[in-house]
């Protein structure tokens, strides 16, 4: 069911959307540079790896020692738009459309977490990694990484399809208000180094 309901939204979504790709994709080229969308495997249903994409936000500036420069330097206007109004996000809906992801589930991190994660943790897994998900309703990146992975495991212990409508929903009005589009201080989230409890 879960699997069809993904299909039925993201099929006519991807249709529809052909227009908006295009253009930020142009925008993307022009302002911050190729390749416009950004690659990057992550851990999916069993933490099998896939191919995740997005459209980029950052560039590929490099200080005077050659080295990228830090996150809050390489994100222009664009860039930060992009995060903010989520739209780099879209082309993930092939992720979705190929089984990787589900519209709804924890958001996939990176590969070198897995072996960071506690057994509870672990747990986010379960299923497949969503576009949006409990976590992302409930804080974003303004939440610790400890409140973010228990609104995972939560998610995993309760999911249907009522929760699933529920939280697309809520995406929205989270969208629109803009809330916990990065963590406090930093141009995005820090990175997990470990568990704290």
């Amino acid at each position: 069911m879960k699997r069809l309901f993904d299909l039925v939204l993201t099929v006519p979504a991807i249709i529809v959307l052909l227009p908006v790709f295009a253009t930020l994709a142009l925008v993307v080229r022009i302002m911050i540079g190729s390749p416009v969308l950004f690659r990057q495997m992550r851990p999916g249903l069993d933490a099998r790896p896939f191919e995740l994409v997005k459209f980029r936000t950052m560039s590929q500036q490099c200080g005077a020692d050659g080295e990228l420069l830090p996150d809050a330097q390489r994100l222009g206007a664009v860039g930060r738009f992009l995060r903010a109004s989520s739209l780099d996000e879209l082309p993930e809906l092939l992720n979705v459309l190929r089984g990787e992801m589900s519209l709804v589930g924890p958001r996939p991190l990176l590969v070198e977490y897995l072996p960071l994660y506690s057994p509870a943790q672990a747990r986010r897994h379960e299923v497949r990694p969503g576009l949006t998900g409990w976590a992302q309703v409930n804080g974003r990146n303004s939440l610790s990484w400890d409140d973010k992975f228990a609104a995972d495991v939560w998610y995993v212990d309760n999911r249907s399809p009522w929760l699933d409508c529920k939280i697309l929903g809520l995406t929205l009005l989270t969208l629109l208000g803009r809330r916990g589009i990065n963590a406090e201080g930093s141009a995005s989230m820090p990175p997990f180094t470990g568990n704290t409890q």
